[in-house]
């Protein structure tokens, strides 16, 4: 459950990390966000869901980490 909380908390920072450092660059961003089809933000979020499925998977069954 520790590790949960942390990495939950660890989202929450790199989430808000960018509209801290560039909120002006965010808000072009999100407004070109906008302006995309549904099928190519399907495509966005299902290649980074894998990215990360691939970086946990990589991180749990090396030895990297622990």
């Amino acid at each position: 459950m520790k590790l949960l909380i942390t990495l939950i908390g660890l989202v929450f920072i790199l989430e808000g990390l960018p509209y801290m450092v560039a909120p002006e660059a965010m808000k072009r961003w999100l407004r070109q966000i906008l302006e995309l089809p549904m099928d190519q933000l399907r495509i966005v979020g299902a290649v980074s869901m894998a990215i990360g499925f691939l970086l946990c998977w990589i991180g749990q069954k090396s030895g990297l980490f622990g």
